[in-house]
């Protein structure tokens, strides 16, 4: 034999106990127990022929799947299906119907192609949906604007985006510039509210000259509700063509600039209500602390 069986001299006779032992039902590991045989080359040659009780084989529970994955794979479905539909991991899938010839693809590269497109627009459909969801009920918990509400947007808005006043440069005026309709509409409500009358302003549309610039000048007139009289010469950038610009669709109509006019005291307003916010802040931070 390969193995020497050492102190298991007695072969044939431990062979007819532990052949004995199988045919009335006993596992290995009960023989192994029984006749106190470790070593499991010795064990299995003790028993070589004998088949194991019933009650010791491992139950097959996945036959069934494996009969009906290899029906699917027939049918032409692909791993991906018969593993929705199974429940199945893919590695089962795989082991189960290698063996068995590949399906024809369902559908020619141009309609794979037109599907992953189709697929892809769904997805970014969904996406822009619940985009515009989110947006929608963070619109809705806005509500009516009190009049200190409003103030204070105005002061942040402007400190954020307005010019401002420098040491080394003293220039005490308001001028508000964006692209943003929304914020110039904001902005000139605030100025509203300030008591700042519109005959004090003064407007100035720039823009990239080879844009509609004639367009553009109109549609900030109409969004302000000004005359042409109250906005002075529209300041024209000049056009790059090393630049690769992205504004260039039918949306782009430059920036709009707002100045008020003698509006020094109203600057140093806006400048002393804004560290009054960060004084504020500061104050609410310390006590949060404590």
């Amino acid at each position: 034999m390969a193995h020497s069986r050492g102190k298991y001299a007695d072969f044939e006779r431990l062979r007819e106990q532990a052949v004995a032992l199988r045919r009335a039902g006993h596992s290995l590991r009960q023989i192994r127990d029984e006749l106190k045989i470790y070593n499991n080359d010795i064990l299995n040659q003790l028993v070589k022929g004998e088949p194991p009780p019933e009650w010791t084989k491992r139950p097959r529970a996945k036959d069934d799947l494996r009969e009906r994955a290899r029906e699917l794979r027939l049918q032409g479905w692909t791993y991906d299906r018969i593993e929705a539909e199974l429940g199945c991991s893919r590695s089962s899938v795989s082991l189960w119907v290698r063996d068995l010839p590949r399906p024809e693809p369902r559908y020619t590269p141009a309609e794979q192609q037109a599907l992953m497109r189709e697929g892809l627009a769904r997805q970014r459909a969904a996406a822009d949906e619940k985009r515009e969801e989110t947006k929608r009920a963070a619109r809705n918990q806005i509500g009516k604007l009190s009049d200190r509400e409003l103030f204070l947007a105005g002061v942040s808005l402007y400190w954020a985006e307005g010019s401002k006043d420098k040491s080394y440069d003293r220039r005490e005026n308001v001028v508000f510039v964006n692209s943003d309709p929304g914020v110039i509409q904001v902005f000139l409500a605030w100025l509203d509210l300030l008591g700042v009358e519109r005959k004090r302003l003064r407007y100035v549309v720039m823009i990239h000259e080879n844009a509609d610039v004639t367009g553009a000048e109109r549609y900030w007139a109409d969004l302000v509700g000004a005359d042409r009289s109250a906005f002075n010469k529209t300041n024209l950038k000049k056009h790059n063509p090393k630049t690769v610009r992205k504004n260039t669709d039918d949306n782009y109509r430059g920036c709009l600039a707002i100045k008020v006019l003698k509006g020094a005291d109203l600057y140093r307003r806006i400048e002393g209500s804004w560290y009054g916010i960060v004084e504020a802040v500061r104050e609410a931070d310390q006590s949060n602390r404590t």
